[in-house]
């Protein structure tokens, strides 16, 4: 099959030749700079070939770069081959990332050309200001991959629905009346959210525009008085949710005439917006009369703090994702004894069938991980009908799964022993098993942030002189995206903001190991911020687990746990026990006793 990159290329530099473009920028964006987007705005894999969720595309008359980091390295280079676009690795020593590379190779009177519905408004000033010092500029009216794209994907047209009123433990009405109090403190008048889950969990709303994420596609206007404008396709709400949102004082506006609206603020308003989640295409129809404040939109830091009646119902879900889960280890196990050829795509498949048969489930919360052996030192690995790997009865398989439920969001990693393991492979384990342990175990003063807490996981690795490249916890959200802010916890980055880790806020922690070629680790539960306790040196918080799933203690080499860790391990799988057992029988409950026995 021929590829078809290179004559996408070609396309685009005539394209550029034309409008006299040095360069062009494909960021992976849409107008809402969500993580994962709609086909209609993939254009930076179409451009590319390469489909991970995180990268940039810088192409100019002479080359095509694609910048992404480590989680993608061996993906970017599969998936490049041959397309005459080149890996360039984020984050390694003496290489120039994408924003210097254009400083250095762009010259007086060069023109970048980048979509101002795909770049945000903080990135659009920082590329500007490395462009000055070249005198090169940047020119955000120009779609030019969007122009070349014969059969570009329409936008998704999936409706919008209320979230289970069962599952609501806050009105629309309050959570809209706590965020014109921060509104209020601000000064501002109005204030703009674009950010997809911040708007879904404001009004309450879901939707199935992004894949796996239970989003949809609008704009939201928020003036200080009782009013605000839905900027949504009215043709995927219903008459009677129509009525409902006006009651609450929200009109319906079409999704493409938020600029329009924005154009007709004067003078005397004041515009709460967030820089870093508001494209430059829209900030650029804010009248320049208009007194701007630029601040995180406050929802995000509400939503991110989950309450009593929300965790009680994360809690249920954690029960019945791992019941789930269980039920599908155990085929999975019983299935490769007998002799079945299964693959990893079987894995997806044995998952879903679990998942979708419990109450309140909705679908995945990201695609399934399901890496056999050299396949799990890829971080975001996917198997396909093209490309996968058939399970042995030997060796290590890494499952990285999530479910979608009414009641909550799950994502958790194990790794399964399919068989005989080396004696590598187990110590492997063990380490970033270690890590996951202190880091679980951990105890913290109120205000500490997650780049403070980072190296508890990553010690046990660094004392043998490795590491992983990615981060080692993010937020969760409520029947939301499985990865959302403010908080995470990952390695402190210069300039970074450090965000107090807070009770009711919800974190993975997911150290790993990745060793190309041969086999990759990765141990995940999700854990919630609580009160521990009072001290005469202030208050103190700890983590409380709420991933339900054994782990495989046959990947483990347990002589490494010190007598604390293996409490810890016991402690953790007798909780599991007691906790799945009463929705679990017969071979299943069996097959949970057998590994949540102690060490």
């Amino acid at each position: 099959m021929n590829n078809p990159i290179p004559a996408r290329l070609a396309a685009l530099r005539a394209a550029m030749q034309q409008h006299g473009v040095a360069a062009v920028l494909v960021p992976s964006a849409d107008p809402h700079l969500s993580e994962y987007l709609p086909e209609h705005w993939q254009a930076r894999a179409w451009l590319s070939g390469f489909t991970g969720s995180a990268g940039t595309l810088i192409v100019s008359r002479e080359h095509a770069g694609l910048w992404t980091d480590s989680r993608y390295f061996s993906q970017a280079e599969q998936q490049l081959a041959g397309s005459g676009v080149t890996l360039m690795k984020l984050r390694v020593p003496h290489a120039a990332e994408h924003l210097e590379w254009l400083q250095q190779h762009l010259h007086h009177g060069d023109v970048l050309a980048a979509a101002g519905d795909s770049l945000a408004l903080t990135t659009q000033r920082q590329i500007e200001r490395r462009l000055a010092d070249s005198g090169a500029s940047l020119r955000t009216d120009l779609d030019l991959s969007g122009a070349i794209w014969a059969d570009r994907p329409a936008l998704p047209q999936a409706p919008v629905v209320a979230h289970d009123p069962a599952y609501v433990s806050i009105t629309r009405a309050e959570k809209f009346s706590r965020l014109r109090k921060a509104m209020h403190k601000l000064g501002a008048t109005h204030h703009l959210l674009s950010s997809l889950d911040d708007i879904a969990w404001l009004t309450n709303l879901r939707g199935s525009d992004v894949e796996c994420n239970p989003v949809f596609l609008a704009h939201l206007l928020v003036q200080a008085d009782s009013r605000a404008t839905l900027f949504v396709n009215r043709a995927k709400l219903s008459d009677a949710l129509v009525a409902a949102l006006a009651a609450d004082g929200i009109g319906i506006a079409d999704y493409a005439s938020v600029t329009s609206s924005l154009q007709e603020l004067g003078a005397a308003d004041r515009l709460l917006l967030d820089s870093g989640r508001v494209v430059s295409s829209i900030a650029a129809a804010i009248a320049p009369a208009v007194n701007r404040i630029e601040a995180a939109n406050p929802s995000t830091a509400f939503k991110a703090i989950k309450n009593a009646a929300e965790l009680d119902h994360i809690r249920e879900v954690m029960r019945r994702d791992g019941a789930a889960l269980v039920r599908g280890f155990r085929r999975l196990e019983q299935r490769l004894a007998a002799g079945m050829t299964l693959t990893e795509l079987d894995v997806d498949t044995l998952l879903y069938e679990e998942r979708s048969a419990q109450p309140g489930y909705v679908g995945e919360s990201f695609a399934t991980i399901a890496g056999y052996q050299a396949n799990g030192a890829l971080p975001h690995y996917r198997a396909t009908p093209e490309s996968h790997s058939t399970l042995q009865a030997r060796g290590l398989l890494l499952i990285d799964s999530g479910g979608q439920y009414l009641g909550g969001t799950t994502d958790i990693t194990r790794v399964l022993a399919l068989g005989e393991t080396t004696p590598e492979q187990r110590r492997d384990a063990t380490l970033v098993m270690k890590g996951m342990i202190a880091l679980s175990r951990a105890r913290f003063p109120k205000g500490a942030s997650g780049p403070q807490l980072d190296a508890l996981a990553r010690a046990p690795l660094w004392a043998s002189g490795m590491d992983y490249g990615h981060g080692t916890g993010h937020g969760v959200g409520y029947f939301l995206n499985v990865h959302e802010g403010p908080h995470s916890i990952r390695a402190p980055v210069s300039g970074g903001a450090l965000v107090a880790l807070e009770p009711g806020m919800i974190s993975s922690i997911e150290p790993g190991l990745y060793k190309p070629g041969r086999h990759g680790i990765r141990h995940e539960n999700l854990v919630v911020v609580v009160e521990a306790e009072q001290t005469e040196f202030g208050e103190f918080h700890a983590f409380e687990t709420l991933t339900l799933c054994p782990f495989d203690r046959r990947a483990l080499e347990p002589s490494l746990l010190n007598p604390e860790e293996r409490a810890w391990l016991d402690d953790y799988h007798a909780g599991v026990r007691a906790a799945l057992s009463p929705l679990l029988d017969d071979a299943d409950l069996e097959w949970l006793h057998r590994h949540c026995a102690p060490l």
